[in-house]
């Protein structure tokens, strides 16, 4: 009867909070997402969250392991998200990474994330060729540039500082410049005087 009452207490020492929530989760996971993949969260050194994702992607690939996504959410430091068919594949491309600190134990339903990840709605910025700006980010900030090239897709400009000596092309994202005046503005302020 000893050894019963042992086996018996061994299962239940076996059986910790996170199988339990596992169990939970999986029928959660189930409405929301209609693939067999589970997404779980792997907390990083903070700020080596890229480091991790190569990482990461390479050593599933070595391994094949059934991993179909890796995300790293704008903005939140220290984690990553692994899209897997099992949370063994998920533990097992996060194994022996360097900055990789461990699966979480509980699953991520796609719904907790989802705002992370939809892509921001793309606001229609006005910014022309050779219109003036001021730069509100970054080392050159609170210089007066200006725009040379502008590309769209990558939602980039390219300025040239007014005040430089020699114009050098410094590229810079579309949301570190602040329009100050317009190209067309500034030649009807010329031909008033």
């Amino acid at each position: 009867m000893d050894k019963e009452k042992l086996a018996e207490e061994f299962e239940n020492a076996n059986t910790s909070e996170s199988d339990v929530v596992e169990q939970k989760a999986e029928p959660e996971l189930s409405n929301v997402n209609t693939g067999s993949s589970m997404i779980f969260a792997l907390r990083t050194t903070a700020n080596r969250e890229d480091q991790v994702m190569e990482f990461i992607t390479s050593n599933s690939k070595k391994k094949k392991l059934s991993v179909y996504s890796i995300i790293r959410p704008h903005g939140m430091r220290g984690y990553i998200f692994i899209e897997a068919k099992t949370r063994e594949d998920a533990e097992a491309s996060a194994f022996k990474i360097p900055y990789a600190r461990g699966v979480l134990p509980k699953e991520i339903n796609y719904s907790e994330i989802e705002h992370m990840l939809e892509p921001a709605k793309k606001v229609e910025v006005n910014i022309k060729k050779g219109d003036i700006v001021e730069i509100i980010a970054g080392p050159f900030k609170r210089e007066q540039a200006k725009i040379a090239r502008i590309d769209k897709v990558k939602e980039e400009v390219v300025v040239e500082l007014l005040e430089a000596a020699v114009p050098i092309p410094i590229t810079l994202k579309m949301d570190a410049v602040k329009v100050i005046r317009r190209e067309a503005e500034e030649g009807s302020e010329e031909q008033e005087e």
